[in-house]
């Protein structure tokens, strides 16, 4: 298979309830991932000089971020992404300067949000996917309106417990995928 390299931003900052996480939601007419909620990010372009450099880029194009206020922390192992051909590696950083946001292309960003760490991290939020005719299987957050999944899921659920953050939850709640897709 061949891949494209990409980067994701997971930047953590200091809310009012307490630590949070920007997401944004996809525009539902791109054509891989629409509608999907993610982490701001794309495709490496020749003129990006690290992957560190890929995500605030994206980042700053589709959600306004100032990369000027954010501190990037530790860059994770590359992830591919089979459905879209992607080899994704995730940035963590902090975000020192909070910097106001929004959806800065409509055809590319439906919305952005700062995601409460305490939500995700409520039970209540949590649930695990299936996909209907398929073994897969994957973690799932419902919160503030915002239906998160795949692989942005997965890496936050993964973040949260290494993190210490992560709270009992009933893993035997398992909803299929087609009632959440298109929320």
């Amino acid at each position: 298979m061949r891949t494209r390299a990409a980067s994701v931003l997971i930047l953590f900052g200091e809310g009012g309830r307490g630590p949070d996480v920007l997401l944004l939601r996809r525009a539902d007419t791109l054509g891989s991932h629409a509608g999907q909620v993610a982490f701001p990010g794309g495709g490496a372009e020749d003129h990006d000089e690290s992957v560190v450099a890929t995500a605030l880029r994206e980042a700053e194009e589709e959600t306004g971020v100032d990369p000027a206020g954010v501190r990037p922390l530790a860059v994770l192992p590359e992830l591919l992404v089979p459905v879209s051909g992607f080899a994704v590696t995730p940035v963590l950083a902090h975000w020192e300067r909070p910097s106001e946001v929004h959806a800065v292309d409509p055809a590319e960003t439906a919305a952005v949000a700062r995601v409460s760490v305490a939500d995700l991290v409520d039970p209540v939020n949590r649930f695990s996917v299936r996909r209907s005719g398929t073994n897969w299987t994957g973690p799932a957050f419902a919160v503030d309106g915002l239906f998160i999944w795949g692989f942005t899921a997965g890496l936050l659920s993964a973040l949260l417990a290494v993190a210490g953050w992560e709270r009992e939850w009933d893993s035997a709640d398992v909803r299929d995928l087609a009632g959440w897709e298109k929320r």
